[in-house]
């Protein structure tokens, strides 16, 4: 496919991929409340409907990953616009809590074929070597999603309620994110997939390949685990440091333009350096950012500024370091497969915190990220090793 036509398709999948990520993964930030004042149901187990679905994304992942790449990512994404229509209409009129559970099945399932690495998957089943630019681009649109989705969801709660803000969301997966999936991602070209029986199922990996690919998989349920349990637990443990709610609430608002910003430094550099030179700088700096935190530096705003810095171009490392590793023929499979350890250790790792929290406290709960975060730094630096 000429580049000229990039932008159309990479456009579209970042108008997919707002649409996707403010209806799933960031939809209870601000209608687990609502929900939970309106039904009664504990505000546990309407946050733990976000849980199931990431399991089931995860369960799904490694199947969708060679889905693609024997047959491109249309119809998966369209697949995931219409499952994610039918589960968040099921939230929506959900009568009771074991329905609301049931309705995150089916939106788990939407998450597993429609976020980020199938989305990956299919710019490099697409593009092939050539994908990395395009991976780039869209995670500066998917940077968007809590910027456009949050306010979106404010404004809908406000005139319709949050069981209408669930309608209303799968109402636009079929007016909007189908059409657009439909229409923009063209078929992928014909190439075959190399397949042989090895550790990584219908995937050839040698010695030196698997080491690399259990590395990687490491590097992403660590980042997978740190940046779920700062996502939920960060409001709490810096009050648990003196820091006003107020005070706490802007200082987790540096996190967003931050990520968005070091995204779009890395796309300056235009793919000149290595992709394990932006997961290793990735790794430092959330490493950097939670051990102040951890040390209980009086930089709190520099500190979460180092970690959005390095969350956000993580997003970039995960979709191009494989694609450089492994080749762009086995990439879609591999991204699933990935992508799995990930998903499921960004459902368990909320519990975990709480339980830290619960029981050991705030500093406890600090030097566990702190540690995650420096073995990360030491798995990525690995990588070099065997690429």
């Amino acid at each position: 496919m000429a580049p000229t036509r990039r932008w159309p398709v990479i456009s579209a999948l970042g108008v997919v991929q707002i649409l996707t990520w403010g209806s799933s993964f960031y939809l209870l930030s601000v209608l687990a409340a609502p929900m939970s004042e309106d039904t009664g149901w504990p505000l546990a187990w309407v946050i733990a409907g976000l849980s199931l679905g990431l399991l089931v994304a995860g369960l799904v992942s490694p199947r969708v990953g060679a889905f693609i790449g024997e047959h491109g990512g249309r119809p998966v994404l369209a697949f995931a616009a219409l499952v994610l229509a039918a589960g968040l209409a099921i939230l929506g009129l959900a009568p009771n809590l074991p329905t609301y559970l049931a309705g995150w099945l089916l939106v788990g399932l939407g998450m597993g074929t429609g976020l980020y690495d199938p989305a990956f998957a299919t710019l490099g089943r697409l593009y092939g070597s050539e994908a990395r630019s395009a991976i780039t681009t869209l995670t500066l649109w998917g940077g968007f999603a809590s910027t456009v989705c949050w306010p979106l969801s404010a404004f809908l709660i406000e005139q319709v309620g949050w069981r209408g803000t669930c309608l209303a969301y799968a109402g636009l997966h079929l007016a909007v994110t189908l059409p657009l999936v439909l229409l923009a991602i063209p078929r992928p070209p014909a190439h075959p997939v190399a397949r042989s029986v090895g550790p990584v199922r219908g995937v050839r990996l040698d010695g030196r390949e698997r080491r690399a690919f259990l590395l990687m998989a490491g590097v992403l349920t660590l980042g997978g685990t740190v940046t779920a349990m700062v996502s939920v637990h960060l409001i709490t443990l810096l009050q648990a440091r003196g820091v006003a709610l107020s005070s706490a609430v802007a200082y987790g608002a540096l996190i967003g333009p931050s990520q968005v910003g070091a995204r779009i430094v890395e796309m300056a550099g235009k793919g000149r350096h290595h992709p394990l030179w932006t997961l290793t700088a990735a790794m430092v700096l959330v490493a950097v950012g939670v051990a102040m935190l951890a040390a209980g530096l009086p930089l709190v705003g520099l500190a979460l500024i180092l970690y959005g810095a390095g969350n956000g171009i993580y997003s970039i490392a995960r979709g191009t370091v494989p694609l450089a590793l492994f080749g762009p023929e086995r990439y879609a499979p591999l991204v699933g497969r990935l992508a799995r350890p990930s998903l499921v250790a960004q459902a368990l790792a909320p519990s975990l915190g709480a339980v830290v929290l619960t029981h050991a406290g705030a500093d406890a709960t600090y030097a566990l990220l702190a540690v995650l975060a420096l073995v990360n730094v030491a798995l990525a630096v690995s990588l070099w090793r065997v690429r």
